[in-house]
């Protein structure tokens, strides 16, 4: 072009099919979004639970045996019952909101019944005892053993996952039927190993605390529920008295 100067041609030139501007000045097409990497998944054990190798489960294995033993000798059966329940049958975790998530896990089936993972095994126990009462003998003396979960927070020696083993009488009034599990858990003490004079089998009952509310003239049931309650704080054997840990009442 006439009168143009040659820096304007970096900018603008006329060919003879029209005009050209410069390729900085035309609009580029905005840049994709980069596709995120997905997430690589990390190798984590959730709280409060815990991988077992063979070591342990070798040793778990041999003190259920010994411990199996002892309970059949004395007459005892065994029963399985299985890791759910109807959370309503679970004692004092009934559901008193939407979704019953205290101390249990719990989820709906597909017809709404909540389901929850069993705490212990005297739950499912008493379930198993009502369902088949006519037919079970009486008194009704059993075992099982088994994983039961808590949804509570962990600690240190405090799992949400752990096994328990279990023995009940059902059926029987007599203090023979508490004398028996006395002498039970102390020969499956000494079947696992423990020597006679290092291990203590306490022994709670109902009776005793009413029997020591009455003694110290404790009519007042709630004043009666803190003394029992600062009553298993202390230890009869570190000096404590009931009538020292007690008081007199209110």
């Amino acid at each position: 072009m006439a009168g143009t100067s040659p820096a304007m041609t970096n900018f603008i030139s006329a060919p003879r099919n029209g005009c050209r501007v410069a390729p900085w000045l035309v609009p580029t097409p905005p840049m994709k979004d980069k596709p995120k990497k997905p997430q690589k998944l990390k190798a984590r054990l959730p709280r409060g639970l815990e991988d077992r190798g063979p070591v342990a489960i070798a040793a778990t294995r041999a003190m259920v045996e010994k411990i199996r033993e002892v309970f059949e000798r004395y007459g005892f059966e065994p029963v399985e019952t299985p890791a759910f329940e109807y959370t309503d049958a679970l004692g004092k975790f009934l559901p008193d909101q939407d979704r019953p998530n205290e101390g249990v896990f719990s989820f709906q089936d597909d017809d709404e019944q909540w389901i929850s993972l069993r705490y212990d095994l005297t739950a499912p126990l008493a379930r198993y005892v009502a369902e088949n009462f006519d037919t079970l003998p009486k008194p009704y003396r059993s075992y099982r053993f088994g994983y039961v979960f808590r949804n509570e927070k962990p600690g240190p020696g405090r799992f949400r996952q752990f096994m328990q083993f279990d023995a009940d009488t059902v059926g029987s009034g007599s203090p023979a039927a508490d004398a028996e599990m006395c002498m039970m858990a102390a020969d499956t003490m000494e079947a696992l190993g423990i020597p006679r004079g290092q291990y203590v089998v306490k022994v709670n009952n109902r009776k005793v605390l009413d029997g020591v509310r009455e003694t110290l003239s404790i009519t007042d049931d709630a004043q009666g529920c803190r003394d029992v309650h600062d009553g298993r704080r202390h230890d009869g054997s570190a000096g404590h008295s009931p009538r020292s840990v007690c008081g007199e009442g209110e």
